[in-house]
């Protein structure tokens, strides 16, 4: 059955139809609770007892426009057009990179902020992207019809794999013009084809500076409260017919189907609020087994690789900030996975939610075998699907630190990326590796040549030297072949210095022609670092391959588990979040982190005063200082506390891929931006708890403050429709 809800064709069936792929049939969930929410599935939860004073369709509607028509992605976050010519409002940490490019330690955009005063002015943001959804099918049975019970779990996999991409060559080809990408909503289960409008010239339009946009740094980041003005607007632009097109100046702004109307008012605590946005990845119909490799062995990985790395970088620039500023974007991303990492850490701990997990599938795996049929079929589903993680686990140290040795190392990055294009290129266009495809070859020379901008030959030699140490204490390196000699040397720091020295990777003019080159011809090419790569090639290929061996097993397991999952519980739960489009509600509301301690809902202007020392992060711009002393706070005082909101809690679902996202009062009005959690809350991504889980916006009164009275750009405001 295919089923769709679609702008681009009449035929469509109910989203009540729909939501049954999600829900399972039980009462309609009502309060603010667990669930980043299909957009399709809206009817099948009771809005206006959430404080919701819009419907469903007004919310979504297949056949006209609604309001999730003027909510979009930006790269990896989500954004909002707040007018009719493409101004979009999202983080600032999601259009740092676009900040960072145009930096430079003369014209320094991320220390003083950067304003366009006309579409002229504003800045070409390379390497990013906006998709507006058009259209969702369900193409549930084209993509397991490829799949069959004799099938190894890599032919599994690369079957599915398969069939994902000719659904999207299809309906790129019967949608001209749109975007098109299969997901996976229930692992093994059920899969959907998105249609989207895909714009590629993107600008940078207004950003605060860093000490207001990042004030607080990583001392404050995942933390309440927040004192942090993360805002940044840019704009969307198409060819002059409307057509989706790369950088020109005879570009014109996009005009979307749908504006977010801005309220300047904001809200109070307890106030109703729902975010639409494009959440990333959760994990919370994982099994104990890979909560267990997680807390164990990749989240631990992570923190300690990412925080050397940080280090590594943070040194580098701390006297020549030309040298900060090209690793600010990846250093700024590192310390945010590494906090969230050790958040989640501790997290998993303090609410036993591994212990928890056991519990359930202990109690579960008595219900599948209470029953003979359901014991045929299931009974050894939870225990093979720990078998696989055992394998995983065993494999990891070595596989984990492999992995990040061609990703700490930029330099190797660039490598990596000429050798598989070298080979993958040389298959027909289907059977590629994604990245590789006609259809992202564009892009993704694109985001390499981004990334090449900002290599620095020292911090390199360090990140290989350090990668290279912990692969020769890592057991089982010795059986790579490519490694042995490397790793048997006194000096690997002097080994990565002459690789470095050596290297032409570092030139985007050798890379270029490189990625012209086949394999053969790479394998005469006289460069150290790219002779390694291609050496350890081989190597990384068993290791995709292994990973699509253990993916496809894991496939058919998971479908089955869902399908256990339903039958035990008698109760819905939706898909994990998956960076498609999605609906989360809740309130205004305050929390109890530990014992005896209360946090209030809405911190203000005053919070900022009072955190400002002067020494990084805690830094507050002069004109900001300046409007504060004369009392220039315009209509935005909050009519409570006689300040100037900064930022707000509420209880809303939301993970990595909300940033950016529109925070919507009860009519459906831009009232906040969303930007992150709290601490506790970084254990969203596993299990989610309305005792903790708080995401953390920058209110709408901040925003318009800083862009309107400390800033003066009164043609954003008028552009927006907002008086001061």
């Amino acid at each position: 059955m295919t089923i769709r809800f679609s702008r681009t064709s009449h035929f469509w069936i109910s989203a009540t139809l729909v939501a049954n792929l999600f829900f399972t049939t039980s009462p309609s969930l009502t309060n603010a609770d667990e669930g980043m929410i299909p957009v399709s599935s809206l009817n099948q939860i009771d809005l206006k007892a959430r404080g919701i004073e819009l419907t469903a369709e007004e919310l979504f509607n297949a056949q006209s426009v609604s309001l999730v028509d003027g909510i979009c992605r930006v790269n990896g976050c989500t954004g909002s057009f707040v007018s009719d010519q493409g101004l979009i409002i999202t983080n600032h940490h999601c259009a740092f990179d676009a900040i960072q490019k145009a930096s430079t330690a003369e014209r320094d955009l991320l220390t003083h902020g950067f304003m366009a005063a006309n579409l002229k002015e504003e800045i070409p943001a390379p390497g990013y992207t906006v998709r507006v959804t058009e259209d969702s099918i369900d193409v549930s049975d084209k993509v397991l019809a490829a799949v069959n019970d004799k099938m190894t779990g890599a032919e599994r996999a690369k079957a599915i794999e398969q069939r994902r991409k000719e659904l999207e060559i299809q309906a790129e080809k019967e949608h001209m013009g749109l975007r098109a990408e299969v997901a996976e909503m229930f692992a093994g289960k059920s899969y959907y084809l998105f249609l989207y409008t895909y714009l590629k010239d993107v600008r940078l339009v207004f950003a605060p500076p860093a000490s207001v946009g990042n004030f607080g740094g990583e001392v404050d980041n995942w933390e309440w409260p927040r004192h942090t003005g993360d805002f940044s607007f840019m704009r969307a632009y198409t060819s002059p017919d409307g057509k989706s097109a790369t950088y020109s100046p005879e570009n014109v702004p996009y005009q979307p189907k749908r504006v977010i109307k801005v309220n300047p008012a904001g809200v109070l605590e307890n106030d109703a609020v729902f975010l639409l946005g494009y959440p990333g990845r959760t994990v919370r119909h994982q099994t104990a087994s890979f909560l267990q490799y997680e807390r164990d062995l990749r989240l631990p990985t992570i923190v300690e690789l990412y925080r050397w790395q940080i280090s590594v970088m943070n040194t580098a620039g701390e006297n020549d900030r030309a040298v900060a500023i090209k690793h600010a974007t990846r250093t700024k991303s590192l310390a945010n996975v590494e906090k969230r990492s050790r958040g989640q850490l501790q997290g998993i701990g303090r609410a036993k939610i591994v212990e928890q997990k056991i519990a359930e599938e202990e109690a579960m795996q008595k219900f599948i075998d209470a029953d003979p049929a359901r014991k045929a079929k299931y009974g050894e589903t939870l225990s093979n699907i720990a078998k696989i993680y055992q394998e995983i686990s065993t494999a990891a140290p070595l596989e984990l630190n492999l992995n990040e040795l061609r990703s700490a190392c930029r330099a190797a990055s660039y490598a990596w990326f000429i050798v598989d294009a070298a080979y993958e290129r040389q298959k027909g266009d289907i059977d590629r590796e994604q990245p590789y495809m006609e259809r992202n070859w564009e892009q993704s020379l694109a985001s390499l040549k981004v990334s090449h901008s900002d290599w620095h030959r020292p911090t390199d030699a360090i990140m290989l030297a350090g990668m290279l140490d912990r692969l020769k204490r890592t057991p089982k390196s010795n059986e790579v072949a490519p490694l042995q000699t490397i790793l048997a040397g006194n000096d690997l720091f002097a080994i990565s210095e002459d690789m470095m020295t050596a290297t032409k990777l570092g030139d985007w003019a050798f890379v270029d022609a490189c990625l012209k080159s086949t394999p053969d011809q790479l394998k005469k090419v006289d460069d150290p670092l790219l002779k390694l790569v291609l050496d350890l090639y081989p190597t990384y290929l068993r290791i995709r391959e292994k990973n699509k061996e253990r993916e496809g097993r894991l496939s058919q397991l998971s479908g089955d588990l869902i399908d256990i999952k339903r039958l035990f519980l008698a109760n819905q739960f939706v898909p994990d979040a998956n960076a498609t489009l999605r609906f989360t509600s809740g309130h205004v509301k305050q929390y109890t982190p530990a014992d005896a301690v209360i946090k209030r809902p809405i911190s203000t202007l005053q919070g900022v005063i009072e955190k400002t020392t002067g020494v990084d992060p805690f830094i507050t711009p002069e004109p900001l200082l300046k409007k504060y002393a004369a009392k220039e706070f315009g209509p935005y005082l909050h009519p409570e506390l006689k300040q100037v909101p900064v930022a707000i809690l509420y209880d809303t679902d939301t993970t990595g891929g909300n940033s950016g996202s529109p925070v919507l009062n009860a009519k459906g009005e831009l009232v906040g931006v969303n930007f992150d959690r709290c601490f506790e809350a970084t254990i969203n991504d596993f299990a989610w708890n309305a005792d903790y889980s708080r995401s953390i916006g920058v209110d709408i009164r901040y925003v318009l403050w800083i862009t309107g009275i400390v800033y003066g750009a009164d043609h954003l405001m008028k552009e927006m429709g907002v008086n001061q």
